[in-house]
């Protein structure tokens, strides 16, 4: 037996190497399932959760046209997240036991939605950065080795491009404004650098997960690649609209060809991953909420499609 899973494994991981995707049919290992419903449905919660900073600034946009972009981006985000938990349930796991360890706390999302939005600024900033941090992170997964995810990836990635220029334009909007908007741009930066920064997971030294998801090509980067990325991206766009990164120690290095920056507060980190963020409570609180509210709408449907089910089988009969 043992030599069969040895030799299983060997051909699955020969598979990866020549460049070939891993199919929900195919044999895996039970670690490479088991990462991959960790880190799909991790995204997929992030996609739900992530509606809740924004949802409630729709009704205080400053235009109608700021609330009807701001309404379908918060719409593509509850499209990515079906998309994503579409993808787990290839993985041989239930849509239901999948919210339940979201509702429980089991299962994670990012962290960046544990913080508040205070001005209409933040909509801007949450779309140039933390859009921005996950197009970096997520461009890399339309190759990662599991298909379904992957496909679901490369439409996720075009909205998602398109939710980080929208967030831009508003930034570039305030700071071609008065200087009381511009302000509130610059301290929307100030308060969301450093979190978008943590979006990309902890150092690699400290990172459980990184060596073996590099072996399987579920990553195509490290973390600490992925956050340098982002700054040399995103620091030359804080330039152009002549706003102030929160760091005093960044700076160009000629002989890297990147930036230093300072070190991230890892302690704060580590805190709102464990659920003690100024938001954590108030998010779960609201998903939970509305998946107790919307029980009868599942209900409407599921009992919907049985009849429609028993119709058509009627008729075939």
């Amino acid at each position: 037996m043992s030599l069969t899973i040895d030799r299983l494994e060997e051909e699955f991981q020969a598979k990866i190497d020549a460049g070939h995707n891993i199919e929900p049919k195919d044999w895996m290992p039970e670690k490479y399932r088991k990462t991959h419903i960790r880190q799909i449905s991790q995204h997929a919660h992030s996609e739900i959760v992530g509606m809740l900073p924004e949802g409630n600034w729709i009704t205080r946009a400053p235009s109608l046209r700021r609330k009807v972009a701001l309404l379908a981006k918060v719409q593509d985000e509850a499209g990515h997240g079906l998309y994503l938990y579409s993808a787990t349930e290839t993985l041989g796991i239930s849509r239901d036991e999948l919210f339940e360890q979201l509702h429980s706390g089991k299962a994670k999302y990012s962290s960046i939605f544990n913080y508040p939005t205070l001005s209409w600024a933040d909509i801007g900033a949450i779309g140039w950065l933390v859009d921005g941090a996950a197009i970096i992170n997520q461009v890399m997964l339309t190759r990662t080795s599991y298909g379904p995810y992957a496909r679901a990836m490369v439409r996720i990635c075009k909205e998602e491009s398109f939710h980080q220029r929208q967030g831009y334009e508003i930034m570039l909007t305030l700071c071609r404004g008065t200087q009381v908007q511009k302000d509130l741009a610059q301290d929307a930066l100030n308060r969301w650098w450093w979190p978008s920064l943590m979006m990309f997971g902890p150092r690699d030294a400290d990172s459980t997960h990184t060596e073996q998801s590099m072996k399987w090509k579920i990553k195509r980067k490290t973390n600490d690649e992925l956050r340098q990325q982002f700054i040399d991206i995103t620091v030359p766009q804080a330039e152009f609209l002549g706003l102030t990164v929160p760091d005093p120690d960044l700076k160009w290095n000629e002989e890297r060809g990147h930036y230093d920056f300072g070190e991230i507060d890892w302690d704060e980190f580590w805190q709102v991953v464990k659920g003690n963020g100024p938001c954590n409570k108030e998010r779960l609180d609201a998903r939970r909420s509305a998946y107790e509210n919307g029980a009868w709408v599942r209900e409407a449907a599921m009992a919907y499609a049985e009849k429609q089910e028993q119709k058509r089988l009627a008729e075939v009969g």
